[in-house]
C-alpha cells in the first residue's frame, strides 16, 4: 500500500502555483503589420491594440510560418514550423492526432478554455475515436449583435467572452478568433459606414493600381480591422471590471496578411510580416518598449506554457522549435533569434492533380531570400481556376481586367499572378514591397548563398521533406473537404463557385502565357 502511494506522487503532475496567469489570445484573421496606429498607420484606427502596445510590448519583426489561415494556426497552437506538421502544413487539412495544442495542454492543467468566432481552420481535427477536438478550447458563439454592415460578422464577440468567464473556475484561456477583416466586404463602407475618405490613404502599394477602387477596397479592409479592434477594447474593459487584467496574458496578432493580391498566401514581406503587441502586467517589467529581436509564431506556445508552469516535454508533446518570450519580457532589447524560416505547400491552389506551390524562406532582419521549388507553376493558382490562392476583390479584378485589356502598363499582373523565378532576395530597408529582386545581381552574392545555406540547413535539422524527401510529402495529403475531393477536381465537375472566395471575373476565358 506504500509503495503504491509512493508511486502515484511520483507519478502526478507536480503543483502549480494558484497565481498562474489567464491567457487571452486575440487574432484577427487577414491582416498585415503595418496596419495599426501603433505601427503608424493614420487611416486604419487601432486605440485598443494601440494600448496593449503601450501598456505592454510592440514587436516589430514578428513572422509566421506560414502565411494562411490554417496551417499559421497550427504553428501558433504546436510551436512547430509547417513543415514539421504533416498533413496541418496545408490548408483544408485534417489535423494530426498526435500533436497536442497548447490550449489541450492548458485545458489538462487545470485551465479552463474557451473560444470565440474562427479557432483554428479550415480543416477537420477529431481523435482517433473520431470525436471532435477542442483545439482553441470550449466553443462560446451564442451571443449575437447587429453588425456595422452585411459583411461583418454577427458574433458579440465580447458578450461570448463575458459568459465564459461568468463560469471559469481558476486560471483559463480564452481564444478570441475575430472573422474580420477575412473576405467579403461590403464595397463603399468604409466611407459609407466608417466615415473614411479616399484620401484618407497615404499610399497604395506598388503592386496594385492606385485608383478609386482599390482604395475603397483598402478602407472596406480598414473598417473591419476597427471592428475585431472595438471587440478587444470591450474584452480589456471587461477584464478591468473583474479585476483579472493584471493577471493577464493579453496577445494580439494576425494569423497572415491581409486578403490581398501579392500578399495573403504567398511569402513576401506583407504576407509573413505580422502585427504583435503582447500585455501583461504582472509579468513585463519595461512595459511601452518595442521589441526588434525577429519573432515567430512558434514562439507563443512555448511562451505561454512556461507562464503557465507547464512543463512542454512533460506534456506529452513532441519538442518545439519555439523559444519562449520571456526573456524580453525582463529585457526588450535580449537576443531572441537571429533568423526566421517560413514556407508553405498546398494552398487552395487549383491546380492539376492538385500539386501545390512549394516555397521556402528565411529572412535575418535586413533581408528576406525565398526559394521558389516548382517554378513551373501558377504561385497563385492556375488561370482557368480563378487563381485560387488569392482571394476574389475588386483589387484582383482590377489588376485582371488591366491585362485583358492591354492597360497593365506597370506589369502588375506579373507581380501578382505571373511565372516566379527560382531564387528570390529581397532588402527589406529599403524594398519592404519586394519589389526588386537581388538573387541574380553579383553584388548580393554573398548574401545570397549565405541565407540559402542558412535555411537549408535549418531545413535539414528540422527534417523538412522537401528536403529530406520524399518532395512530394505534402501534395500526398488529401483535402478534409464535404466530398473527399480537392478544388481541381471540382473545377472539372463544374463546381467553378463552390470555393465561395473567387469572382466570376476571375476566371480566364482562354489560355495565359507569360
Amino acid at each position: 500500500m506504500r509503495t503504491t502511494l509512493l508511486l502515484l506522487i511520483l507519478s502526478a503532475p507536480p503543483a502549480l502555483a494558484a497565481d498562474r496567469p489567464n491567457v487571452l489570445f486575440c487574432i484577427s484573421d487577414d491582416q498585415s503589420w503595418m496596419h495599426t496606429g501603433a505601427y503608424g498607420c493614420s487611416w486604419v484606427k487601432t486605440p485598443a491594440f494601440d494600448r496593449v502596445a503601450r501598456e505592454g510590448l510592440l514587436f516589430l519583426n514578428a513572422y509566421t510560418p506560414n502565411a494562411k489561415c490554417a496551417p499559421s494556426r497550427a504553428c501558433i497552437l504546436t510551436g512547430r514550423n509547417t513543415w514539421q506538421l504533416e498533413e496541418a502544413c496545408n490548408h483544408w487539412p485534417y489535423f494530426p492526432v498526435r500533436f497536442r495544442s497548447f490550449v489541450e495542454v492548458l485545458g489538462s492543467h487545470g485551465y479552463d478554455t474557451g473560444c470565440t468566432g474562427k479557432g483554428w481552420a479550415p480543416g477537420i481535427a477529431r481523435e482517433e475515436d473520431g470525436t471532435t477536438r477542442q483545439l482553441t478550447g470550449r466553443r462560446f458563439n451564442t451571443h449575437k449583435k447587429k453588425p456595422p454592415t452585411k459583411a461583418i460578422s454577427g458574433n458579440d464577440y465580447t458578450g461570448n467572452f463575458a459568459e465564459f468567464l461568468s463560469s471559469a473556475e481558476g486560471p483559463w484561456c480564452f481564444w478570441y478568433g475575430s472573422t474580420e477583416p477575412h473576405r467579403g466586404y461590403e464595397y463603399g463602407t468604409g466611407v459609407s459606414v466608417g466615415g473614411k475618405s479616399l484620401d484618407d490613404i497615404d499610399h497604395v502599394p506598388p503592386f496594385w493600381p492606385d485608383n478609386e477602387v482599390t482604395r475603397n477596397d483598402m478602407l472596406d479592409y480598414a473598417l473591419e480591422v476597427e471592428h475585431f479592434d472595438t471587440h478587444l477594447g470591450s474584452m480589456l474593459k471587461l477584464l478591468e471590471e473583474k479585476g483579472q487584467l493584471d493577471n493577464t496574458i493579453v496577445i494580439v496578432t494576425a494569423d497572415n496578411g491581409m486578403p490581398f493580391p501579392r500578399i495573403k498566401g504567398q511569402e513576401y514581406e506583407m504576407s509573413n510580416h505580422l502585427p504583435l503587441a503582447i500585455m501583461w502586467k504582472q509579468g513585463i517589467k519595461r512595459p511601452g518598449h518595442t521589441v526588434s529581436e525577429l519573432v515567430s509564431f512558434v514562439d507563443f506556445a512555448p511562451t505561454v506554457l512556461e507562464a503557465a508552469g507547464v512543463d512542454w516535454a512533460a506534456s506529452g508533446m513532441s519538442p518545439t522549435v519555439g523559444r519562449p518570450l520571456q526573456p524580453l519580457f525582463e529585457n526588450p532589447a535580449a537576443k531572441h533569434r537571429e533568423i526566421v524560416v517560413f514556407g508553405k505547400e498546398r494552398h487552395d491552389i487549383g491546380r492539376p492533380e492538385d500539386q501545390g506551390y512549394p516555397m521556402r524562406g528565411i529572412v535575418d532582419g535586413e533581408f528576406l531570400y525565398i526559394k521558389n521549388y516548382e517554378p513551373g507553376r501558377w504561385p497563385a493558382g492556375n488561370p482557368e481556376t480563378g487563381y485560387l490562392n488569392c482571394d476574389g476583390s475588386p483589387t484582383k479584378t482590377e489588376i485582371l481586367n488591366a491585362r485583358r485589356y492591354g492597360e497593365d502598363l506597370a506589369g502588375r499582373w506579373q507581380m501578382s499572378f505571373g511565372l516566379r523565378p527560382a531564387e528570390e532576395l529581397y532588402r527589406l530597408k529599403d524594398d519592404r514591397y519586394c519589389m526588386h529582386n537581388l538573387a541574380a545581381h553579383p553584388g548580393f552574392a554573398k548574401v545570397r548563398n549565405r541565407l540559402e545555406q542558412q535555411l537549408l540547413q535549418r531545413l535539414r535539422d528540422e527534417k523538412d521533406p522537401r528536403i529530406k524527401g520524399p518532395a512530394d510529402y505534402f501534395e500526398r495529403m488529401p483535402y478534409a473537404d464535404r466530398n473527399g475531393n480537392g478544388f481541381y477536381e471540382r473545377f472539372k465537375a463544374g463546381e467553378k463557385m463552390r470555393a465561395g472566395w473567387v469572382n466570376a471575373s476571375d476566371f480566364e476565358p482562354g489560355p495565359v502565357g507569360e
